[in-house]
């Protein structure tokens, strides 16, 4: 099934432009999702925003941001106090910037989308500036409103498109040294090495996305497919009985049963 553009704009570098779509690279739609009941009636239970001393529901209408700058004691912002600081990044991808692709580390990197050509017109344009990356190794830094927030965003040719990684701002990386720096300076032991190495090239595999299978899930959908089975009307009696068969689980439990009485028996 086709998926649906998240977004339409362009691509610019310099002169260059060329209309562009964009569409989220992973999704979570096949995740199990709950909803919450009211266990009594089985209905949905709804959210409400209320105020915290009234406990009287506030409309949506006199919903309003407020920044916290003392206790109980807030900044309020209007809408269109926020919407006077987005920029003019809404519709165009204008690449300010090239970067070597080694030198951005993984840990800037957040949400990744999949950027592809909106018009066969422009094509050319598209793979001139997807080309030209590829071959100097680089990548392109540029800026996107997403979702009413603007975000650092970084182009790397993948194929034949372009894959837009959201990166995370500066203050959202941590610095590693506040964690590492407690860890001693022994070097690892030089006897042990060797056998850690041939433990690793035994255990290295070629990826595969069947290395990260999420075994909750499978557990969850086990169960849901067996509460499925427990809530189907039963089927017609039969008119003639029979006698049950007996089953794997009954003969294995007489095996078991001779294996042990057979144990327990007095050796001549």
């Amino acid at each position: 099934m086709a998926v649906r553009p998240f977004w339409k704009g362009y691509l610019k570098l310099s002169l260059v432009t060329c209309p562009v779509q964009m569409m989220p690279a992973i999704s979570d739609n096949e995740k199990v999702r709950f909803h919450t009941l009211n266990r009594e009636t089985q209905n949905r239970v709804i959210s409400q925003y209320v105020d915290s001393v009234t406990g009287k529901e506030v409309e949506e209408d006199d919903q309003v941001k407020g920044y916290q700058r003392g206790e109980d004691e807030y900044l309020v912002l209007e809408d269109e106090d926020l919407e006077n600081v987005a920029l003019d990044s809404t519709n165009t991808i204008e690449i300010s910037t090239f970067t070597p692709r080694d030198s951005v580390e993984w840990i800037w990197f957040d949400t990744p989308y999949f950027l592809s050509p909106n018009d066969p017109v422009g094509e050319e344009a598209f793979s001139v500036i997807r080309d030209a990356m590829k071959a100097k190794d680089m990548v392109g830094i540029s800026r996107l409103v997403i979702t009413r927030r603007e975000r650092a965003v970084l182009l790397e040719p993948r194929g034949k498109g372009i894959v837009l990684w959201t990166l995370r701002y500066g203050d959202e990386v941590r610095d590693e040294e506040t964690y590492f720096a407690d860890i001693g300076s022994a070097k690892a032991d030089s006897d042990l090495m060797p056998l850690i190495q041939q433990l690793i090239k035994k255990k290295t595999t070629d990826w595969n996305p069947k290395l990260v299978v999420d075994p909750v899930q499978d557990r969850l959908l086990d169960i849901i497919n067996a509460r499925k089975k427990h809530l189907k009307k039963p089927g017609k009696a039969k008119t003639k009985s029979a006698e049950p068969e007996p089953s794997n689980v009954i003969n294995i439990m007489d095996a078991l049963r001779k294996s042990v009485a057979a144990e327990t028996r007095p050796k001549k």
